[in-house]
């Protein structure tokens, strides 16, 4: 693993962000909430998860920061899940203008 991979540690396990994928189960506990949740989180595309059934569902493990940020948002904010989609589609899009603004300004 290089400097510039991206890791997220749940349950002391270190996950690799680029390959490594959470049950539902884990992401459950991970982020202290029940499954209705993040199946919620699901139907309103905030969370992408792998697989066709729910009972065998995969989520990248970039969806744990992805949730916290998606609780954070409804703690902080008091808003829906429809809401909270769309927050984190606009923040998305601000990350991705920026990251393309950086590589400009590198030219």
């Amino acid at each position: 693993m290089s400097m510039t991979d991206t890791v997220t540690i749940v349950s002391g396990t270190v996950l690799e962000e680029e390959t490594a994928t959470l049950s539902m189960a884990q992401l459950c506990r991970a982020c202290g909430v029940h499954a209705e949740l993040i199946t919620e989180y699901v139907e309103y595309g905030i969370l992408e998860p792998q697989g066709r059934k729910m009972t065998a569902w995969q989520f990248p493990a970039i969806s744990l920061r992805r949730t916290q940020r998606a609780l954070r948002l409804q703690h902080d904010l008091n808003i829906n899940a429809a809401g909270i989609a769309l927050a984190l589609e606009l923040l998305d899009e601000v990350s991705a203008l920026r990251a393309q603004l950086a590589a400009l300004q590198d030219r």
